[in-house]
């Protein structure tokens, strides 16, 4: 069975990694992976920066069955996750079935049954695509073309009219993200970056090392700022820092959070929402801010600011320069506690200030911003500002390209089986078109890809449970592929068997398993100790690793983050168990 996998991101890579391992003489699964760059790793190579380090840890973001030493720091490089890859493909022996410098252009129904899958080749200078094309009959096809490929760029009325009179117009570089690569690009600059997500955060950080005149990063709506390694609170005196911090990602607990939920709770999605409460407040005291974590600017709108609702951001290293004109605490709550700025490692201005602004709505000729009027903090301080940028950076994003499907093909958007394929097109998966709220795309790539081959021979329990694991967005949200990351991979945990129960895990692993499974984060590790997936190393990962993760947040960590939270959801969960007993004996119905 051919099955054509497009990508050689970590999605691609694991996708052809699972069929391998899981072919069997009735489904002899043969994968074949295009890519039509002259390297693996995708959006982590080949839009990568200087200083660039992956904001998801290496517990979380690595596969299941193939880690990193314990003793690795926590946060990659990109050029260190790239050579992760490498060694994948090396020790899964998959370079192989690479197809570099391969492009598909067309991917359409074969008479009889399959796909043709057309693709063209580098010519041998590399330099242009030949004439030559290429055709595969496949059985199936994966579709691991990445969430950031093709740069989004928004039209701002006047940047054209700069690129009709570049002698009165400030602004003489204007460039996408994907572009950026080097402090080099901005020394000396006035810089603007347009957007606060993780890459806009770091490109700001990047301008004030490399020596700026001036930084403006500018907000569409806010955004919700929380560090990557939670470390440096005080209390009463007593500082927290650690040896090297706790992964912000590794700190959502399993029992009662994704495992053991009842249907009502998950469906209300009340725990999305007491969690919010509670740490909003728990920030309050510790920061003296509930916008973000110590974030005195930029914040969300409240019906927006919460875990339900968006992406966090864990790029924190422009925020001291972000708060310096607004952060606003009377000192003698830092007495009772505080938040301690990461050290800002000798900046060449000290007090330098990174200016929060608006989105602008338009450029003048002469290259100034305009800013829309509103009640937001950084618009009053910014609206008399007289703002020329030299460089401007579209921190913006990207869109998804699949202008090589024929038009009877669904796009990723239309996946509507857990976000995987269509339903009645099940031979065409979409893989890693997902992104979490907290989280990472390789390990949800991991569990598609498992989903997607028990899909394939009819394991998957049936019917499936409502999807209770996107988050909340309006009708017109721009981006709409975001999910709980815990919520989703144990759903589909759930739904191939590979979700551990309690009595299992101890009858089979023993206590110490058990134990760390309930404490745990959803480890894509997790749900190969048992069902369809099981593997002999996952115990050990298990014990060690992962375990460490654990036992760094110390006793009174396992008890604010563990045993008070598990304790609190499992009596809520027990509450909604004995309602539903109560609502079938007086003759309600239950789907």
């Amino acid at each position: 069975m051919k099955v054509v996998v497009i990508g050689a991101g970590p999605a691609g890579l694991v996708t052809a990694k699972s069929l391998l391992e899981n072919a069997d003489d009735h489904y002899p699964f043969d994968p074949l992976i295009l890519e039509q760059e002259d390297g693996i790793g995708g959006t982590f190579r080949y839009r990568s920066y200087e200083n660039a380090n992956m904001v998801s840890s290496k517990q979380l973001t690595s596969f299941s069955d193939f880690r990193l030493p314990l003793h690795h720091h926590d946060h990659l490089t990109l050029e260190e996750y790239v050579q992760y890859l490498r060694d994948y493909c090396s020790h899964f022996r998959l370079n192989d079935r690479l197809h570099l410098n391969s492009k598909v252009v067309d991917v359409s129904r074969h008479p009889d049954k399959g796909h043709i899958v057309k693709y063209v080749r580098r010519d041998s200078r590399g330099s242009a695509w030949g004439n030559e094309t290429y055709s595969i009959h496949a059985a199936y096809v994966a579709i691991s073309t990445g969430l950031h490929v093709i740069p989004s760029i928004p039209a701002i009325p006047g940047i054209s009219s700069h690129e009709e009179d570049k002698k009165e117009c400030s602004i003489t570089e204007a460039f996408h993200s994907a572009e950026y690569k080097s402090r080099s690009q901005l020394t000396g600059k006035r810089v603007m970056i347009l957007g606060t997500g993780e890459t806009g955060m770091d490109i700001a950080y990047e301008a004030v090392k490399a020596g700026a005149k001036e930084v403006v990063l500018c907000s569409r709506a806010g955004f919700l700022s929380f560090p990557k390694l939670l470390d440096g609170f005080e209390f009463l005196g007593l500082e927290s820092k650690s040896q090297a911090g706790l992964p912000l990602d590794c700190l959502i607990t399993n029992l009662a959070e994704t495992a053991y939920v009842h249907p009502w709770v998950a469906g209300s999605h009340i725990r999305w929402f007491i969690s919010d409460f509670v740490i909003k407040r728990l920030l309050w005291f510790l920061t003296g801010t509930q916008a973000g974590c110590n974030q005195w600017v930029g914040e969300l709108e409240p019906e927006r600011l919460g875990r339900a609702y968006v992406f966090l951001n864990k790029s924190q290293k422009a925020m001291p320069y972000i708060n310096r004109p607004y952060r606003s605490r009377p000192a003698f709550l830092d007495y009772l506690a505080r938040y301690i700025d990461p050290p800002e490692d000798s900046p060449p201005q000290t007090n330098f200030v990174i200016d929060l602004a608006p989105f602008p709505s338009r450029f003048l000729p002469d290259g100034r911003a305009v800013f829309p009027a509103s009640k937001r903090k950084d618009y009053e301080r910014m609206k008399d500002r007289d703002v020329r940028p030299e460089v401007l950076i579209y921190a913006t994003g990207y869109q998804q390209d699949f202008s090589f499907l024929a038009k009877d093909y669904p796009t990723a958007d239309q996946a509507n089986i857990r976000n995987v394929v269509k339903e009645g097109d099940e031979s065409v998966a979409f893989i890693g078109f997902l992104r979490p709220g907290v989280g990472a795309i390789p390990p949800i790539a991991e569990m598609q890809s498992l989903f997607w081959i028990s899909l394939i021979k009819n394991q998957v329990r049936k019917p499936l449970p409502p999807p209770y694991y996107h988050l909340l967005v309006k009708e017109d949200a721009r981006i709409k592929y975001g999910v709980d990351h815990s919520t989703y991979m144990s759903t589909l945990a759930k739904d191939i068997g590979a979700a551990p129960g309690l009595w299992e895990l101890w009858w089979e692993h023993g206590l110490h398993v058990l134990v760390c499974y309930c404490f745990g984060a959803a480890f894509t590790t997790f749900y190969r100790l048992v069902g369809p997936y099981k593997t002999a190393t996952a115990p050990t990962i298990v014990k060690t690793e992962l375990w460490e993760t654990i036992t760094r947040r110390g006793i009174l960590g396992n008890v604010v983050m563990g045993v008070i939270p598990m304790v609190f959801y499992l009596t809520l969960n027990a509450v909604a168990y004995l309602l539903e007993i109560v609502w079938v004996l007086l003759g309600g119905q239950v789907e």
